[in-house]
């Protein structure tokens, strides 16, 4: 598997504490490699001699070094800063980062910066990831938990499976560590156009139960800012860093609907066995003509137990009534369900 195509920023940090400088080279080493190529230095002639000789797009130095930084560089110098350095350090226009927090949130914080600063040079060119986008024209049915055990089936063959929640009302906090760096980040750059989308996406991104997705918006309105050619560029970025990209939509039907669907190369239409489900559903095929259109590409999960009869559509999968104490269980659960059909839900 190509897991996605990542791009690595070249980084150096330069620290005059040796003990902090290997500590985070070798973190960063070990878990970080795919987004940092790391280099260290620790004394003034080592910084000056690898500026000669290697260009970096990111140089991290402390308050001891910061002042020795040229400041021509053609890359991002950021200040590694503590609060036991003196004030007044900070040369105007300066960014900094702190010193003593987890190293992944160092990370985070240098890729966002790097993609706001360096512009959108390496846009999308095609299209890396399949896409499956998973939607209902119903609420309750388990759209969400299908959404997951489907990216979690994938992520058990060891794919790069990235999951993205455009729900109007995310349901990540109910089924992930939603502490990290808001999707809102991304949306704003997308707005305004004025830096590298793929890169801050790679750095904001949190990775958890297997998967790596983009935490809630900051405001749930954030959401609505999206224009057509906002999601185009958000789903296409998403896309070249990850083998598999699973798209959670909301129930209703609108222009982000139409633009996943038309980039999709499945959509899992979910339902279950109540009157309103099914209403709903007939619905959407008799009277939407944006089912034509997708209508090959289309599988019907019939979730819960549920038994549907519905020949406008050939391929279909019924998933059990699974019970369990979190929605993460029930997820995994229903992902070994979706492991043994593999044959229907990768479609070609």
């Amino acid at each position: 598997m190509h897991g996605g195509i990542k791009m690595r920023v070249k980084l150096l940090i330069a620290t005059v504490d040796i003990l902090y400088a290997k500590l985070i080279s070798d973190n960063i080493s070990e878990f970080h490699a795919d987004k940092i190529d790391i280099s260290i230095c620790s004394t003034l002639e080592g910084l000056q001699e690898s500026l000669s000789k290697r260009k970096y797009d990111v140089v991290l130095l402390d308050a001891v070094l910061i002042e020795h930084a040229d400041t021509g560089l053609p890359c991002l110098r950021l200040l590694l800063w503590s609060e036991a350095d003196p004030a007044g350090i900070l040369p105007e226009g300066l960014g900094a980062i702190n010193k003593y927090q987890r190293i992944s949130s160092i990370v985070s914080s240098v890729l966002e910066r790097f993609a706001k600063e360096s512009g959108n040079r390496n846009g999308p060119d095609s299209k890396r990831a399949k896409i499956t986008a998973v939607w209902s024209p119903a609420g309750g049915v388990g759209k969400t938990s299908v959404a997951i055990a489907y990216a979690l089936s994938n992520a058990i063959d060891e794919n790069e499976v990235f999951y993205l929640n455009l729900e109007d009302f995310t349901s990540v906090p109910g089924y992930f560590d939603d502490s990290g760096k808001s999707i809102s980040n991304v949306f704003e750059m997308l707005e305004n156009n004025n830096g590298n989308v793929k890169m801050l996406i790679q750095g904001v991104s949190s990775r958890d139960n297997g998967l790596t997705y983009l935490c809630s918006p900051d405001n749930y309105e954030d959401m609505f800012i999206l224009s057509g050619e906002n999601v185009n560029e958000l789903i296409l970025n998403c896309s070249e860093l990850s083998d598999e990209l699973v798209i959670d939509l909301s129930c209703s039907f609108d222009t982000r609907t139409r633009k996943v669907f038309e980039l999709a190369d499945n959509v899992l239409i979910v339902t279950a066995q109540t009157s309103v489900a099914k209403t709903k559903l007939a619905q959407f095929i008799s009277q939407n003509n944006v089912f034509e259109s997708i209508k090959d590409k289309v599988t019907l999960v019939a979730n819960k137990g549920a038994v549907i009869n519905e020949p406008a559509i050939d391929s279909m999968i019924s998933l059990p009534y699974v019970q369990a104490n979190d929605t993460v269980e029930l997820c995994r659960k229903l992902s070994e369900t979706v492991s043994s059909n593999r044959k229907v839900w990768l479609q070609a």
